[in-house]
């Protein structure tokens, strides 16, 4: 039996811990953008444009898939950025990481919280992934906590499934919502917000 065990210890010795599954997952970095906007420190956000297949019109940070080439999540962070604000890395000081976010739709989110040293006024963002920017004062979300309404969702069998006689599972989740003029700030967006004005809130 100690020889099945120091077979086991070895095979499992400096292995990196990484989440089960997470080959099967859908695995994005966003950056959470802070700009000075007339002396403000001021949160970044896009608005996707109406033309992606995916989340059309959604308020959402900088960021996307984390592919092959990519060396980590941090530097996918940053090549979407500067895809999608058309600005050099050189204007974007990375700060820190923020806590990964497991969604309930096989996804896995590696946020990060960046400096962007460049104009508000001349950033050009990509047209075909940004309808346009907008920014709001960091202390409104200091001083505006977002509404929490419960989300339901069911899990389910297909029903030409052999076990279509599983009990229905049904789950509720806490979704944020954050209002600032006439945007509507939600979803996972919302939900890594929130998390940063948890942690940094005087």
């Amino acid at each position: 039996m100690m020889q099945m065990i120091r077979k086991i210890e070895k095979q499992l010795s400096n292995r990196q811990v990484r989440i089960i599954g997470q080959d099967q997952m859908k695995n994005a970095a966003v950056i959470l953008p802070l700009i000075d906007i007339d002396g403000e420190l001021s949160v970044l956000f896009e608005v996707r444009s109406y033309e992606l297949r995916s989340q059309p019109g959604d308020i959402c940070f900088p960021g996307g898939r984390i592919d092959e080439q990519d060396k980590s999540p941090r530097d996918a962070a940053l090549r979407e950025l500067t895809e999608e604000l058309q600005i050099q890395s050189k204007y974007i000081q990375l700060l820190a990481d923020l806590d990964i976010l497991i969604t309930p739709f096989k996804g896995i989110i590696y946020p990060y919280v960046a400096q962007v040293i460049y104009p508000f006024t001349e950033i050009k963002a990509n047209p075909a992934e940004v309808d346009h920017l907008f920014t709001v004062p960091l202390r409104h979300f200091y001083l505006h906590p977002p509404e929490q309404h419960p989300m339901r969702f069911i899990i389910e069998p297909e029903t030409n499934s052999r076990y279509k006689h599983v009990q229905h599972q049904r789950h509720t989740i806490e979704q944020y919502f954050y209002y600032y003029e006439t945007y509507t700030i939600w979803g996972l967006t919302a939900r890594i917000l929130k998390h940063f004005i948890d942690i940094t809130k005087p």
